[in-house]
């Protein structure tokens, strides 16, 4: 059973929403003429931002990161929307050496025995292309939703992040049904592997599909404590505060 025939449904409010998420954008490429980006991760809810950019001819670059774990399924997404879109996409790697270094130190495994070995992990595959990405530019858009997690239940339309820049959620009122019933209207490429249970889909060690009645990102680090299942991307480093004083 495909995605779309399980999720799509138009519910009430769909337009609205969708009119309120192109107004968005629309202003975050005016308030941050050639220095915006969508950071797209090339899950369902990118695809549809992704959409909606070229659709509407806003002037807003596409950025993605290929850690070097992704399944095939995903990588073939940057091609599609090339070629469906005819816009660049700017790919960003990590550094070889320093992924060499952590396997070789730590193994190929080694986001299964600690969180912080999974989250150093990401820092490499991840954080750090994604500064690289962000280097120039004052704004981005992400996919994020507030139904996505608990984490992410107060998701702002838009933000400022730990950089000081704006960070620009257009599907933050989104519901799961919203994402595929726009991806059914509108012909929107999506990942296959959404078609096999898997509604987030992150590096393929630590993907899976999820079970009926499972919650959303239950097949995301699925060996972890449910607070800890964010690669940092989305996370918001807190400020230094003194500890003098502070209770034990």
């Amino acid at each position: 059973m495909s995605a779309i025939s399980l999720y799509a449904r138009r519910t009430e409010g769909h337009e609205a929403r969708l009119a309120h998420a192109i107004e968005v954008l629309r202003t975050a490429a005016r308030q941050h003429p050639g220095r915006i980006v969508q950071a797209t991760s090339l899950g369902a809810e990118d695809m549809v931002v992704t959409d909606l950019i070229a659709r509407h001819g806003l002037p807003i670059a596409l950025g993605t990161l290929e850690t070097g774990m992704l399944h095939e399924q995903t990588v073939a997404l940057i091609s599609r929307i090339e070629e469906r879109y005819d816009l660049h996409v700017e790919v960003y790697r990590p550094v070889a050496e320093s992924v060499v270094h952590f396997v070789k130190t730590n193994g190929e495994r080694a986001m299964y025995d600690s969180i912080d070995l999974r989250k150093a992990c990401c820092g490499i595959r991840k954080l750090e292309p994604l500064s690289r990405m962000l280097a120039e530019r004052d704004a981005w858009i992400t996919g994020l939703r507030r139904e996505q997690s608990n984490n992410r239940g107060v998701v702002g339309f838009s933000e400022i992040d730990d950089k000081g820049r704006a960070k620009i959620n257009p599907l933050a009122d989104w519901t799961w049904n919203d994402v595929w019933h726009y991806i059914a209207t509108n012909d929107v490429p999506y990942n296959p592997l959404h078609d096999e249970f898997m509604p987030s889909i992150g590096c393929a060690p630590c993907t899976r599909a999820i079970a009926v009645g499972e919650d959303f990102r239950a097949g995301r680090w699925w060996w972890e404590d449910e607070k800890a299942k964010e690669c940092g991307l989305h996370v918001k480093e807190e400020p230094a505060v003194s500890m003098i004083g502070a209770p034990r």
